[in-house]
């Protein structure tokens, strides 16, 4: 899910490079502006009050402000927003004003702020206003809020897929470092892979997505399967395509031969006059759940000898000429 980005220095009016006295004088004056007790009624007030509070919760603070500066110069108002990957992992405590006062935000900040900061939308209010006016004291408290699900791509290749069993993935995620930028770390989980999985089928890891909100419960890991291109099967649907290729004459007297599968080699017969194109199946060795497997299917190839002993050449000459078929009727 997208949001919309929000220019916190817009809303306050300042300039990125602003001291921390221009951007609190900035936001007192809006304050005083649009606060719901000056303003009763007026709805309009009373959403630049919430916005301007949200704006100096982020800007106030050195570190949420330094991990909003990472978004860049790229984004405008009014873009859809997705925070870049590892932010979901960034997580700020939260509290109330302390110390002189402070002011009662109402219904909490945006779903820009709670996707970027790691929900901090409580219904408390917003921290850190203090000056004439009193208007009212209280301050913020996160509520215990779900990680996010996160989802990501994990390929394996067709015999894994088809044999199923457990495996160690190894993911890269980013985690808060000590100066408050987001660094790469490796972790490793173990997976069981279901017999037969198929191509886009997701396994759902339990709890090993976004960490919640203090007292929440993490989301949940989409491993999102990727099949990994193999040199001798192709995959359609949950059927596996292998190529056989034979000589013209097994293909017109017929052959025994031997066939790879995902599940180990099978002897193959293959009936008389068979044409190149045609398909044989070989039940159960394709992908999906026990009941419900694919097959096997085997394309007859006829591949015909590039270079000719002149024995072989004499041998096919009298074939022409002492056969009836036509292959264009």
């Amino acid at each position: 899910m997208s949001v919309e980005y929000k220019d916190y220095y817009k809303i306050l009016g300042v300039g990125k490079q602003a001291t921390q006295d221009e951007i609190s004088k900035a936001f007192k004056k809006l304050a005083r502006k649009h606060h719901p007790d000056l303003n009763p009624g007026d709805k309009s007030a009373e959403a630049k009050f919430k916005e301007a509070g949200e704006a100096y919760e982020v800007l106030k603070d050195p570190e949420k402000r330094k991990l909003y500066d990472q978004l860049g110069p790229n984004w405008q108002q009014g873009q859809n927003f997705q925070p870049p990957p590892g932010f979901e992992n960034m997580r700020f405590n939260f509290s109330g004003g302390g110390g002189g006062g402070g002011f009662s935000g109402g219904a909490g900040f945006s779903d820009f702020f709670e996707t970027l900061f790691g929900g901090g939308g409580a219904r408390g209010g917003f921290s850190g206003f203090q000056g004439g006016g009193g208007f009212g004291g209280g301050g913020f408290q996160q509520r215990p809020r779900r990680g996010q699900d996160v989802e990501v791509t994990y390929e394996i290749g067709l015999e894994q897929a088809f044999a199923g069993g457990p495996q160690s993935v190894n993911l890269q995620e980013h985690v808060p470092g000590a100066d408050g930028y987001p660094v790469m770390q490796t972790r490793t989980l173990k997976v069981n892979v279901p017999p037969g999985i198929k191509d886009g089928q997701k396994i759902r890891l339990a709890g090993q997505g976004s960490p919640g909100a203090p007292g929440g419960e993490p989301g949940d890991l989409y491993l999102r399967i990727k099949l990994a291109p193999h040199p001798q099967f192709k995959v359609k649907e949950d059927n596996v395509v292998y190529d056989l290729a034979l000589a013209p004459w097994e293909a017109a007297l017929g052959a025994t031969v031997r066939v790879p599968t995902l599940d180990g080699a099978v002897e193959m017969k293959i009936p008389p006059g068979v044409g190149s194109g045609a398909k044989l199946r070989v039940r159960g060795k394709g992908l999906g759940t026990a009941g419900r497997r694919g097959d096997q299917m085997v394309r007859i190839m006829i591949q015909t000898p590039k270079a000719l002993s002149e024995e072989e050449r004499g041998l096919w000459e009298k074939l022409a000429k002492a056969s009836s078929f036509n292959p264009r009727p």
